[in-house]
């Protein structure tokens, strides 16, 4: 394959303001990464977040090329890269933070422990959708809470983003799972095989009808506030109660009380300090194997949009009208 010199980017060049479209130099790369030709690149709340300039969790020096998830296709391979060979078709969580280049380009210098093979039954655009949340929720439920078949999970957040692939991910390992959401959310969630739990509902309530007032054996939050609070009340005695979300100040008695553990996931430490990205690669191969399986499939906002119109999808996600996950066509 022909490798360009000159490839299309949108650009940040300061927070709030619109990404700059560009043509910039392709990256060049070293022996153990790949250069992909992005085909997709997901959009989340996470990119909002950086675009504002408001995730100091996330950072990523200006100007900067966004972007978190892409799918694409492998054009040149480091000297040192066994894995993948030019022509492959990949998909991963790879940039976007930490000066790490983003998939909002033609073409991305990738790490390639950071990549798996792209499922066979996806598009392009529904395997950029997967990345971030599938790795969101498997550090969750797998790496965190160890889950197991036949416990009792409870999801806050159901229809969500990560949500709604933990769903899938809790019910594949043979667990039994319910979720909170609001009204409008009980089809989406029922769809998915949880047990729908309207959010307004007390605790208490929730944790009487459907445990016996026992509790669940592992709570994940992705919602995070008074949600993380409400979690640790609904675990059980040695139960575990995981958070994507865990800002803040929260009492942890109701967990102690109860001898139960807690575990944050916080999902782009591997970009940003280089440490435990083959691990990325190893999940993301996890979810290759689960969709082709067809046990997971995920939900993507009919809407299409193009680099010229990233700020539109933007837009949706901060307005929270978004009707899935958000895919730019590269």
């Amino acid at each position: 394959m022909t490798r360009p010199s000159t490839m299309r980017a949108a650009i940040l060049e300061t927070h709030n303001a619109p990404l700059r479209l560009s043509s910039i130099s392709t990256p060049e790369i070293g022996p153990h990464e790949v250069l992909v030709r992005v085909r997709a690149s997901g959009v989340n709340p996470l990119d909002t977040k950086i675009h504002a300039g408001v995730a100091a969790h996330a950072r990523h020096p200006l100007p900067a090329i966004p972007g978190i998830d892409l799918a694409g296709v492998i054009e040149q391979a480091g000297h040192e890269v066994t894995r993948f060979k030019p022509g492959d078709e990949v998909y991963g969580m790879t940039g976007g933070v930490g000066g790490v280049q983003g998939s909002l380009a033609e073409f991305a210098a990738v790490d390639a422990d950071l990549l798996a093979p792209k499922p066979a039954n996806l598009s392009m655009r529904e395997a950029a959708a997967l990345p971030l949340i599938f790795i969101t929720a498997w550090e969750g439920l797998i790496d965190r809470a160890s889950l197991k078949a036949g416990q009792k999970v409870l999801i806050h957040g159901g229809a969500g983003g990560v949500g709604h692939v933990a769903i899938q991910i809790a019910r594949a390992f043979g667990a039994n799972v319910f979720a909170t959401g609001s009204a409008s959310q009980r089809a989406t969630i029922e769809g998915l095989g949880a047990v729908f739990i309207d959010r307004s509902t007390p605790v208490e309530a929730y944790v009487a009808h459907h445990t016996g007032s026992r509790g669940f054996d592992i709570v994940y939050d992705t919602v995070g506030g008074k949600v993380l609070d409400a979690s640790f009340e609904a675990a059980r005695r040695f139960g575990h109660v995981v958070s994507a979300l865990g800002w803040g100040t929260h009492a942890l008695a109701p967990l102690s009380f109860r001898a139960a553990t807690y575990s944050g996931v916080f999902t782009l430490l591997p970009l940003l300090s280089g440490e435990g990205r083959a691990h990325h690669g190893e999940i993301m191969m996890e979810a290759t194997r689960l969709v082709e399986a067809g046990k997971l499939v995920p939900m993507l906002d009919r809407q299409r949009f193009t680099l010229e119109n990233v700020g539109d999808a933007y837009a949706l996600i901060r307005d929270h009208a978004a009707k899935g996950k958000l895919v730019v066509d590269v």
